[in-house]
């Protein structure tokens, strides 16, 4: 196995158990989704021929920067489907957020919106290039989807921004949303 696919496996396998399933890990999260650094280098080598300095170098080199590492402590920043509070604050988005998806999502997602569905809330992203990336991982052709985040705003949604700058919000309606013209 080369280094790079070591690290990519690495970095599934903690986005896994920080994430969705700590139990799979024998992990208990606490409130906020943190861990001991100390339990996940346990749970990691005991999967994988890595050393502490090789987890640490996944959570440094990590281009979506998935995860937070503070006081020998380790949490996923976003995505969670179990019941953490990540306790962020609400804050003043951008004008304009973007979403990628599949474009066999528009007409369910032209009627009812952006929602969370089993994650903690929906992801969006401050500009076309990130989305893009996001939006190219699903199946067949891909869609942007343009947030009128201001009005959103204005009109009473809360918005988060991540450790890693993923803006996040509980649901983005219908009515905020409008495929970009950047769009394929």
């Amino acid at each position: 196995m080369t280094q790079a696919k070591l690290e990519t496996d690495v970095s599934k396998y903690m986005s896994y158990v920080l994430r969705h399933a700590p139990e799979a890990a024998g992990l208990t999260l606490d409130a906020e989704g943190w861990v001991s650094l100390d339990e996940l280098e346990k749970a990691v080598t005991s999967k994988y021929d890595v050393s502490r300095a090789d987890i640490i170098a996944v959570v440094e080199n990590n281009p979506k920067k998935r995860f937070t590492l503070a006081d020998n402590r380790i949490r996923a920043n976003q995505g969670h489907s179990v019941d953490v509070d990540l306790a962020l604050t609400p804050v003043e988005p951008p004008a304009v957020l973007y979403h990628g998806t599949s474009s066999a999502n528009w007409h369910s997602i032209e009627r009812e919106g952006l929602k969370k569905m089993q994650r903690h809330h929906v992801h969006l992203s401050a500009d076309i290039e990130t989305a893009k990336i996001v939006a190219t991982r699903r199946k067949g052709e891909y869609l942007i989807l343009r947030v009128d985040a201001a009005r959103m705003f204005s009109e009473g949604h809360s918005f988060f921004v991540s450790d890693n700058g993923v803006w996040l919000a509980e649901s983005v309606p219908n009515q905020y949303l409008s495929p970009d013209a950047g769009t394929p």
